[in-house]
Parts: C-alpha cells; sequence; structure tokens
C-alpha cells in the first residue's frame, strides 16, 4: 500500500502513522463496498450478523455469482466474494432484516440464493424476502445445521456433558505446567458444538498415550499425568460412538463445502458415507443428514449448483476481530468498513482507485451516518473531566 501511496501521490514518504493506515484501510474498503456491481440473476448472498460491545450489530452481506464459483471441490475464499452491504443498527428483527435485504438489491439485482446460520432475525428476514422475490432459495448453512445436530445429541447426553466439564477444568490444572502437552482444547461458550471433534480427537488420543502407544513417551511423572488425565479413560466406551458421529458429521460437512447443493447431491454423499460406523445411532444421524441435503438439493435447478457452506464469512469475521485488537472494547466503530476491504483482490489498481475516488471524508461522514455515537465516545463523554469555568464573581481578587 505504501508503494501504491508514493506512486499517487509523486512523492516519497515516509512509514505512515498508524491511525494513517487505518484510514487508507477504510477508503479500500469503502471503494470495494460501494463500486458498481453487475445486475445478474446467479448471485449468491452469504448473510450473517457480526457485533461486539454493546447493543448494535451490523448486518453483513457479501456474494458471489454462481457462475464465478471455484470449481468443484474446492471452498470459497475471501478473494472469491464481493461486499454488498453493511448494515449497523442499534435493534434488528425479521422486518429489519427483509427491509436491509431489499435495499441490497440496488446493489445486485434480487439475489438466487440467500446462504445463511437462520438465526431468529435473519429466518424471519429472509423468510419475508423470499416471499417477495419467489426466485431466490434461501439454503441453511451446513456447519450450522450439523452443530444443530449435535447439540440435540450429545446436549442431553450425561455423559457428555461429564467428559466436556472435566475436560474444562482439565485445563486450569495442566495449562502451566510440564503437562501442559496434554491440555484438551479451549470450548467456546457460545456455538460449543461447532468444536465437538477437536474434544472427542483430544479424547481419542488421550486413551492411546494412557495405553502406551503413542510414538513418544515423554519423561513425565506416572503419577502426576494419572492425576491430570487418567479420569478420561472412563469414557473409553463412549469415544467409539462419539468418533462415528465426528465422522459422519465432518464428512458431510466437508462434501457440502466442497461440492455445494445440487438436485443429485445426495446419492453422491451416500456413496462417500458407505464406509462409517454400523452403529444404530450412527445409521440414524447419516439418515437425518442425508435428509437434509436432499431437501436442500431440491432447491436447486438442474444442472445447478447452489453454495451450502457459510464458513467463508465466518473466517472474514475471524479475520476482521483479530484486525480490531483491543478496540472491540469499544464496540462498533468505523473499522466495521474493513469487514469490506478484507474481502475481493486487493491489488495495486484497487487500492489507486480507493485513493483517488475517496476522499476520508466520505468514509468518516459513513461513519458519522451509519454508527452514530461509539461505546467509546459515550465513555469520554461521561468520564470526561469538566471544562474549568470563569471564576465567580465573589472569587475574583480585589482590586489594588
Amino acid at each position: 500500500m505504501l508503494g501504491v501511496l508514493q506512486e499517487c501521490l509523486g512523492v516519497e514518504i515516509e512509514t505512515p502513522s498508524g491511525s494513517s493506515t487505518r484510514l487508507c484501510l477504510l477508503r479500500v474498503g469503502y471503494y470495494k463496498l460501494t463500486r458498481a456491481k453487475e445486475h445478474a440473476a446467479d448471485w449468491v448472498w452469504i448473510v450473517d450478523h457480526v457485533g461486539q460491545l454493546g447493543e448494535e450489530k451490523c448486518l453483513v452481506i457479501v456474494g458471489i455469482r454462481l457462475s464465478a464459483l471455484p470449481a468443484e471441490g474446492k471452498s470459497l475464499t475471501h478473494a472469491y466474494v464481493e461486499p454488498i452491504a453493511l448494515c449497523p443498527v442499534a435493534t434488528s428483527n425479521g422486518e429489519v432484516v427483509y427491509q436491509q435485504l431489499e435495499a441490497a438489491c440496488k446493489q445486485t439485482g434480487v439475489p438466487r440464493e440467500i446462504l445463511s446460520d437462520q438465526g431468529s432475525d435473519l429466518a424471519k428476514g429472509i423468510r419475508l424476502f423470499c416471499a417477495a422475490h419467489p426466485e431466490t432459495s434461501a439454503v441453511y448453512d451446513i456447519k450450522h445445521k450439523v452443530a444443530t445436530v449435535l447439540k440435540r445429541e450429545l446436549g442431553a447426553e450425561r455423559a457428555w456433558q461429564e467428559f466436556s466439564t472435566q475436560a474444562s477444568q482439565t485445563i486450569g490444572r495442566v495449562q502451566q505446567t510440564a503437562l501442559a502437552a496434554l491440555a484438551p482444547p479451549r470450548q467456546r461458550r457460545k456455538a460449543r458444538y461447532m468444536n465437538v471433534a477437536e474434544l472427542v480427537s483430544w479424547g481419542g488420543h488421550i486413551v492411546r498415550y494412557l495405553d502406551g502407544e503413542g510414538a513418544l513417551q515423554p519423561d513425565w511423572d506416572p503419577q502426576r499425568v494419572e492425576q491430570a488425565v487418567g479420569w478420561v479413560r472412563q469414557y473409553r466406551q463412549e469415544f467409539e460412538q462419539w468418533r462415528q458421529v465426528m465422522e459422519v458429521s465432518t464428512i458431510v460437512e466437508q462434501f457440502v463445502k466442497t461440492h455445494g447443493v445440487t438436485v443429485s447431491g445426495a446419492s453422491h454423499l451416500h456413496a462417500c458415507l458407505a464406509e462409517t460406523g454400523a452403529l444404530a445411532r450412527t445409521q440414524q444421524l447419516k439418515a437425518e443428514l442425508l435428509q437434509f441435503v436432499t431437501t436442500e438439493g431440491a432447491k436447486a435447478k438442474a444442472g445447478e449448483r447452489l453454495v451450502g457452506s457459510s464458513e467463508v464469512i465466518e473466517s472474514i469475521f475471524g479475520k476482521w476481530k483479530h484486525l480490531e485488537g483491543e478496540q472491540a472494547r469499544s464496540g462498533l466503530t468505523g473499522l466495521v468498513v474493513a469487514l469490506a476491504a478484507i474481502v475481493a483482490p486487493t491489488t495495486p489498481a484497487v487500492i489507486q482507485q480507493a485513493l483517488e475516488n475517496v476522499p476520508t471524508k466520505t468514509v468518516l461522514a459513513w461513519c458519522r451516518e451509519k454508527l452514530g455515537k461509539t461505546v467509546q465516545t459515550l465513555r469520554r463523554t461521561l468520564f470526561a473531566l469538566p471544562r474549568k469555568t470563569e471564576q465567580k464573581q465573589d472569587q475574583l481578587p480585589l482590586a489594588a
């Protein structure tokens, strides 16, 4: 970016400050967000809400045309999708989401598909939109569907609840000791059923290690090891059930992620699942997920491949939150525009176009209009020291 700045200005400049770099990033994001998109009938919108401290949240829409999808077998990445809309609001419901989706049509035209995690606001808003535009199909993200099934399967299972609780407690016991390598993965407070596979895999590895099957046996005190993770043995039988459940879930997720949603998808997926576990529980899970893929596939036209995984937008949020760092404590700030900078190719030509066509004042005006007073602004106002006032008349020194 520094090289492009120098070329645009025609002078050699020093490394810009953090605030200058931030403003350049926002100008690039605003340029990508507002530049003209081709209107077409094959757009796919991937939508979700993102929020930070405070009540405000932002509806984010990124899109890709079906004609521009990566080859079957490959996943969507940030560079494939285009920013369509950023809609910060203090209050959201189905009607608000519907209006936001209608407004986004000005960018691309009515989309062929809207993909989401079907959160309550999103589900209602998308349902209203699809009723008004029957040519649009609403597709449920496969990862969230699988997480919902796992929550039902494992959430009420006493053995799983005990295992996950003890795993969480084990982190605190070993993370600051020589046995830190035995620590289980941290579980999410939200969407905790979206990383079950890691926890199950950890438990299986620990059992094999305790059985002496590991390739490396560190010089650890056996008694300390037993105290730390010996409890995992009691779930030996459950691990096979959980392993089969996770094997099926992972195959289904990966298939939909890389092959999309098609009319014939379920039959191909059935073949991929043929060699998976034979437990009754596993067979029921396979049948349920195959039925889901069949139902979603019926929304596609013959020869059409819709998008079935919104993982790309989750990845975009992750990168953005890393970029935000400590600013997350300020709630939604102008840095929300950086979400648009993260996606689509960022070439020197794009940066130059952004710097030449988007004045800083334009970005700042957008932030004032869309975001209002941020949490940080309110903090500054609330905790500001009172300005010194003129001395009262009775405090003025007496004239000589």
